[in-house]
């Protein structure tokens, strides 16, 4: 038996402020993703000695614990029936212990074995991810409830990922400048332990607060998304027919595995990014703040959108964002590797790599905004094809795919590492120059030019301008059918 859903019909669209409700949630998933795969490596690894494959795989365990709950959550949440609606009471569990998870994992008690070491970091990662994932799922959800229009959806998620972007420029802004410090004993200030104390307790702060605020201001938006007319009850079965069900749908399914392999490719890279501006490019904590002028590709980037999907579809603009993408990665590397770049420490490589980042912003800010678009419109297309709405199952699909094959790239991540026998507790001047080329030519070159395996599958996507509106067309067909049937009932 097929579900039946409810909800109170808007009179007028969603506003500013219940987009900017929304985006608020952005937030604490920003900055743990950019601490966890900025300083965890690097703090277990480069500070406290621990071996870094060691450390990744530690990391990789804790993903696929937090992969395996994806679906768990999104089914409950799917099926769950309440006064505060299907997802709000699932985010307000979440806001307090992802605070306290994300500021135990960098003040571990001293005198810790390694083995200890890696202990308190396997339990805390965990903590963090499974509440991130009761907070992420339902929250993740309710953007694409929000609104059924085409380009309304798209409106709706330049929200999220302009608060995203802000905090993700701010927060490096404000650890660099006032956390990471460098000092006459250790000058480069991402290697300085004194600052990771001050910057865990910054990110919690930002994690709770962040959860608490956008759940609280979207209460209002309640009565809008769709709930249940009566109690369903949640069970592993229909967890994974639930799981089942949505990748039948091919166009998911295509989606799905497109997430899977950049995954994969991202994940190998993610946590050694930062050994990379450290000692590839030779970037103190200094020059890392100069990286905040980013946002103004974001911030340009952003009122673009609505106009460059209004020409093209958005098929077309993920094409085009990820081959730029692709190539603007591999091309900074090359010129270094050719020697047309400055030397390291000159004021002009940090103008092209900054001018470089302002670029790589905007182009990531249409490309998310355009995914996240595009995984509103297959719900859409499911909908019309089974008569479930699996928002959070979709979602948590989505990030199940991620977090699950992205272990493996955390792995391989630090497996890189030890291969290449990078030193630990070592400043950037005194690692070998070719332990340093072989890092570059593996995150810059090798690893990128796999991205084209998934760009060959976005051709396939099928669910066009005009494919998604005869969707709509039926929808709303078959719901006055519906509510035709019950009148005459």
């Amino acid at each position: 038996m097929q579900p039946e859903y409810e909800r109170q019909e808007r009179e007028v669209p969603i506003g500013f402020g219940g987009k900017l409700s929304q985006g608020v949630g952005a937030v604490p998933d920003t900055v743990k993703n950019w601490v966890f795969s900025t300083f965890i490596l690097l703090f277990y690894n480069q500070i406290l000695g621990v071996d870094a494959f060691s450390v990744s795989v530690v990391l990789a365990i804790a993903i696929v614990f937090d992969a395996i709950t994806d679906p768990v959550v999104a089914s409950f949440s799917d099926n769950l029936r309440s006064r505060w609606g299907r997802r709000h009471p699932l985010m307000l569990v979440a806001s307090l212990p992802l605070g306290v998870g994300i500021y135990a994992i960098f003040v571990p008690p001293a005198g810790l074995s390694e083995m200890q070491l890696l202990a308190w970091l396997l339990l805390f990662v965990i903590m963090v991810r499974g509440f991130m994932t009761l907070y992420f799922v339902p929250w993740a959800a309710i953007a694409s409830e929000l609104s059924d229009d085409y380009h309304d959806r798209t409106s709706i998620m330049s929200y999220r990922y302009a608060c995203g972007w802000t905090i993700g420029v701010v927060m490096p802004v404000i650890t660099y400048t006032f956390f990471m410090v460098g000092t006459e004993e250790n000058p480069v200030g991402q290697l300085n332990p004194a600052g990771y104390p001050a910057m865990a307790f910054c990110s919690a702060l930002l994690l709770s607060g962040g959860a608490l605020a956008t759940t609280l201001l979207t209460l209002k938006q309640v009565p809008y998304l769709r709930q249940h007319k009566q109690p369903r009850s949640f069970s592993l079965r229909g967890m994974i027919d639930e799981l089942v069900g949505a990748l039948k749908n091919r166009q998911f399914a295509l989606v799905f595995t497109i997430m899977i392999m950049v995954s994969a490719l991202s994940g190998t890279t993610a946590n050694i990014g930062i050994y990379m501006t450290t000692f590839f490019w030779g970037l103190t904590s200094d020059d890392l703040r100069w990286f905040a002028l980013s946002a103004v590709g974001a911030v340009l980037a952003f009122p673009l959108v609505a106009g460059i999907q209004r020409r093209w579809d958005k098929k077309r603009i993920l094409l085009v964002c990820t081959y730029v993408s692709l190539f603007d990665g591999m091309t900074i590397v090359s010129l270094r590797f050719l020697d047309v770049l400055p030397q390291n420490g000159d004021p002009m490589l940090l103008v092209i790599l900054v001018g470089a980042g302002v670029f790589a912003a905007g182009v990531a800010v249409v490309q998310g905004i355009i995914s996240a678009s595009v995984l509103a419109d297959i719900l859409d297309d499911h909908e019309l094809r089974t008569g479930l709405r699996q928002e959070g199952m979709f979602n948590a699909a989505i990030s199940f795919s991620g977090k699950a094959v992205s272990s493996i790239g955390i792995v391989l991540g630090g497996l890189i590492i030890t291969a290449i026998q990078f030193p630990t507790n070592l400043p950037p001047g005194e690692v070998p120059v070719e332990t340093v080329l072989r890092l570059g030519l593996v995150v810059g070159i090798m690893i990128p030019l796999l991205y084209l395996i998934p760009i060959s599958l976005i051709h396939r996507y099928r669910i066009t301008r005009e494919v998604h509106a005869d969707i709509q067309r039926q929808l709303e067909a078959r719901r006055r059918k519906i509510i035709a049937g019950s009148v005459m009932d």
